[in-house]
């Protein structure tokens, strides 16, 4: 068999058949709450900018301040050539703003979940996973060759009856979203502590989506319901909230030292681009002198929430950014998406293996520079398409 005879997903195919492919659409405009997308205005319901700051002039300026001081890039690891006084600067702050001991940084949020897992644990270790984390949380289990045991979601009694499973010979890592990418939902970390603590595990939160959203000034889940210091591992990305590209990791002085030198992906892979580390540094800085804007990106989903109860329109509820709509089935979904990219909103069709067949969705984000004008304008026409295709 031809290793290369490879064919689409099946609902891919059919997409493009109908026309009704979500994918790859060409941004023309920066990254804002409208944009310019293949020759169009569109409303941006699908973006994870949740602060609004990948358009602030500071965080602009620092990276092309950083361009012209340091060039484009790094042209090596942080372990041998490319350590800048940036990335050692930015991790300083990230601590400091976490109240962690270190934090260090990875050249993207996924390759910080393979980084962190790939080096923490091993083939005799077992790390407990809750069903709905992301996908990079799932690869850098295979890469750590340790033994996955996956709980239903944010379900407690199914946790605890995973860490029964674990010898007691064995190191146990629970790991989970802080907030779920694709439900907008709040993982229950009180109860992970308590058991964790009960079973003799570690507790690691990916918290991509919780910071700059959740927590004291934007600090995140850990914060959010005051267990920062008893959550081992805070990993989190910089392509959300910081406006930039790269993740890290925040833990105690001895964890990170031990994960530099151990990480695979992080010893082989070049760092953080000089204006990357410096936009998402700048990005920080605002958030810490700003420290209403989570607050401000709360009133703005709530208000968005509203209004699609109002109109009828069915969501899943959360208290994030992340404000799922249900459309069911793929085709309807990808109908709908469509329709909705065609009258000038912008959102993203979830599908499986990301959901069950029958539980498509439309991912709906939002940023703390959204108006309420600007929702009124999205949630007249969500309600106008919505009602069309879905029953």
């Amino acid at each position: 068999m031809d290793i290369l005879a490879k064919s689409l997903n099946e609902n891919a195919v059919i997409a493009r058949e109908k026309g009704i492919y979500p994918y790859f659409h060409e941004l023309e405009s920066r990254q804002d709450v409208e944009v310019v997308m293949e020759g169009k205005r569109r409303i941006m319901l699908g973006s994870n900018n949740y602060l609004g700051l990948t358009v602030h002039p500071r965080v602009i300026e620092a990276g092309v301040a950083a361009l012209r001081e340091y060039g484009s890039g790094c042209s090596g690891s942080r372990f041998l050539n490319g350590t800048l006084t940036l990335h050692t600067a930015l991790e300083r702050d990230l601590a400091d703003f976490l109240k962690k001991e270190a934090v260090m940084t990875f050249s993207t949020g996924f390759q910080s979940n393979l980084g962190i897992l790939s080096a923490i644990c091993g083939k005799n270790d077992y790390i407990i996973c809750d069903k709905e984390n992301h996908a990079s949380i799932y690869d850098g289990c295979k890469l750590s060759y340790a033994t996955m045991l996956r709980y239903r979601h944010n379900d407690m009694a199914h946790l605890e009856s995973c860490l029964k499973k674990v010898p007691e010979s064995a190191g146990a890592l629970i790991v989970t979203d802080g907030v779920f990418s694709m439900g907008g939902d709040v993982c229950n970390l009180p109860e992970i502590v308590r058991l964790a603590r009960q079973y003799g595990a570690r507790v690691m939160v990916d918290d991509a989506h919780g910071l700059g959203v959740l927590g004291e000034g934007g600090r995140g889940t850990a914060d959010y319901f005051g267990l920062t210091d008893q959550v081992d591992i805070i990993m989190g990305t910089f392509s959300k909230s910081l406006a930039s590209i790269g993740g890290f990791m925040a833990a105690s002085a001895d964890v990170v030292d031990y994960t530099r030198h151990a990480s695979r992906p992080y010893i082989f892979c070049a760092s953080i681009p000089p204006a990357s580390a410096a936009t998402a540094r700048e990005a920080l800085t605002i958030l810490k002198e700003q420290p209403e804007l989570p607050g401000r990106l709360a009133s703005l989903s709530a208000y968005m929430r509203q209004g699609l109860k109002q109109r009828g329109i069915a969501i899943r509820d959360s208290e994030t950014p992340i404000i799922p709509i249900y459309t069911c089935d793929a085709m309807t979904t990808l109908q709908v998406a469509k329709a909705l990219y065609d009258a000038g909103v912008y959102v993203n069709p979830v599908l499986p293996p990301a959901t069950p067949a029958t539980d498509c969705l439309l991912r709906t984000s939002y940023m703390a520079t959204h108006t309420e004008a600007l929702l009124d304008e999205a949630l007249d026409i969500i309600e106008d398409v919505v009602k069309r295709y879905v029953q």
